[in-house]
């Protein structure tokens, strides 16, 4: 199928296939835990990690290993890993990667839940944490250390939806033999495939624009490297983060409309963005669709077509009460921390994705008090616009 375009791969996924003249158009969900052999030495092999030879759901299972290739397929990598979450899966890449003394550099704002993991690595394993921009080469050659192992970055920050310069990074990186990871879970394939650009590892949530119905929890990590995954793997049996064949089959339902459903939540987000930047309520809007924002030149590079992705910030003036005012005045969209959702959700990361950072944190990482995030789905446009308009009414 690599021949095909994405759009087409992501309609034709890889399917299990059972003996006899016909097969399923869909993916059958293997519900049960585990399987018997009739033969020892089958079973010898699957427990040694032969290929599509199934022992017990935890060391893989023929639903999830669908979409495993699936989605390896269309980041162009080698092989993947799926998990319970994307927390599971950022997990399972970073604690089966790092040991105590190891030094990482991460990207400044990135999701709260992976700043709370590296502050705990470094508090209880002892691993060193750098923080920086994601967007200066020097920056990072300055930050490297003899132990630097990781570096760790999202192709569009959360929420304030900054892009990293992932092909200057990872030749740094690459240089010195670090290992790159970056979440590419706001661009999907769609629009970025960091493996091309010289990533090592990409995990995404496939909670949000994977799974795309608001219905499902996973999260899945996809390799450039085969030795890598395999020893990722074998971690992640030990740990134990691993996707159940429902969730799974879930997100490859979701994989079906991907393309449709981004490119409409990028068009819906950049008719927003447009508009709110020309109110009064409204202070700053951030979306890399407009030529006001810091990283438009690489976004145009890095993000197929220059679109901007489906989530925008704004800062409103009036600070957290106008957040409030805002949020609570919506009618159509929705107060929900998620994103990616054929239904537009709205939050406040002060209070919900970002809760762990003190005010200081905040500001360094661009999130203001009244900063609100609006992850679009696809509804249509006018209508969303019109609810917004609504509610900026009521904070004037």
């Amino acid at each position: 199928m690599s021949e095909f375009h994405l759009d087409t791969r992501a309609v034709h996924t890889p399917i299990p296939r059972p003996d006899g003249a016909s097969r399923p158009l869909g993916v059958p969900i293997y519900q049960n835990h585990i399987f018997a052999f009739d033969d020892p030495e089958a079973q010898d092999a699957a427990f040694r990690g032969e290929p599509e030879a199934f022992v017990y759901n935890r060391y893989g299972n023929p639903t999830v290993d669908a979409l495993e290739k699936a989605v390896a397929g269309l980041e162009g990598g080698a092989a993947a890993l799926a998990a319970a979450s994307g927390m599971g899966a950022i997990s399972t890449v970073l604690l089966g990667s790092l040991s105590s003394g190891d030094h990482v550099i991460a990207q400044r704002g990135l999701y709260g839940a992976t700043l709370a993991l590296l502050a705990d690595l470094a508090q209880r394993w002892g691993v060193e944490v750098t923080h920086a921009s994601g967007h200066d080469v020097e920056e990072m050659r300055a930050a490297l250390r003899p132990n630097t192992k990781l570096l760790y970055l999202e192709t569009i920050g959360n929420p304030t939806t900054r892009i990293a310069d992932l092909p200057g990074l990872f030749a740094v990186a690459r240089e010195h033999g670090v290992m790159s990871v970056v979440d590419n879970t706001f661009a999907t394939p769609v629009l970025c495939r960091p493996i091309e650009h010289g990533a090592d590892v990409v995990v995404h949530s496939t909670t949000k624009y994977i799974g795309g119905h608001g219905d499902t929890l996973g999260g899945i990590a996809v390799f450039a490297d085969r030795e890598r995954h395999r020893r990722i793997r074998d971690y992640s049996c030990q740990l134990g983060a691993t996707a159940a064949p429902i969730p799974a089959w879930l997100a490859l339902r979701g994989l079906r409309t991907l393309s449709l459903r981004v490119q409409r939540q990028c068009d819906n987000a950049k008719l927003l963005a447009e508009r709110l930047s020309a109110d009064p309520a409204v202070t700053a809007v951030h979306h890399p669709s407009l030529e006001s924002h810091p990283d438009r030149e690489l976004a145009v590079r890095l993000l197929d077509g220059g679109a901007g992705g489906g989530v925008l910030g704004l800062d409103l003036a009036g600070g957290r009460e106008a957040g409030r005012v805002f949020s609570d005045a919506l009618r159509l969209a929705l107060a929900a921390v998620s994103l990616g959702d054929v239904k537009t959700l709205v939050s406040h990361p002060a209070g919900t994705s970002h809760r762990q950072l003190d005010e200081r944190q905040l500001e360094a990482v661009g999130i203001g008090p009244g900063t609100v995030r609006i992850a679009v789905g696809i509804e249509h446009p006018e209508d969303l616009w019109a609810d917004v308009r609504q509610a900026l009414r009521k904070v004037h």
